[in-house]
């Protein structure tokens, strides 16, 4: 990546493509396991566009953003630095965690939040290799019967929804494609 092109890959109509990314997030959580289109960004490698568009949608000067070392890389650094202003914390203090699900291990260091604040827990940007086939079936609020989808690690995601109404919630991008997985889905292996 040159120097400048840090400068470059954010909104090009950020009015339109941020309310568009913001109702895609939405879906994506109010709907687990649905795979959403998330489109607008053009990032760094690694990042995904979906990744990148997250980013720009739901991180800025106030969110605490956790890389792990998987995405922890100059020129992704400075992308966020100028598209977004996140501060980069560790893991503990992050509301906000980029990178794949074997470089964001162990989970059991982020935020989960409190009894009294179930909603102050960290939020996974899990960068995946593929979002099919699917490993896991899906159930609870927001989808009528079962859904599908694949996970990159279905015992984790169990346990996660055990702590119920604590836990952390997750999107699952690869491409230009996003499913979310909130803290309140039942997750069974396939």
């Amino acid at each position: 990546m040159e120097a400048a092109s840090h400068l470059a890959g954010g909104f090009g109509e950020p009015a339109v493509q941020s309310a568009r990314a913001f109702r895609a997030c939405l879906q994506a959580l109010a709907r687990p396991g649905r795979v959403q289109e998330l489109a607008g960004a053009n990032p760094p490698a690694p990042l995904s566009t979906a990744a990148g568009t997250l980013l720009l949608t739901l991180v800025d000067h106030a969110t605490p953003l956790f890389l792990a070392p998987s995405h922890d890389l100059p020129a992704v650094r400075s992308w966020i630095a100028f598209h977004c202003g996140a501060p980069l914390v560790a893991a503990e203090a992050a509301v906000f965690a980029l990178g794949t699900w074997e470089a964001l291990q162990p989970c059991d260091r982020f935020d989960t939040g409190t009894p009294d604040y179930p909603d102050r827990a960290a939020t996974l940007i899990v960068e995946m290799a593929a979002l099919n086939p699917a490993n896991a079936r899906l159930t609870g609020p927001g989808i009528e019967a079962t859904a599908a989808a694949r996970l990159p690690d279905v015992a984790a995601f169990r346990q996660n929804r055990s702590r119920f109404p604590l836990g952390f919630d997750c999107f699952l991008t690869v491409g230009t494609a996003v499913a979310g997985l909130p803290r309140s889905t039942v997750v069974e292996a396939l």
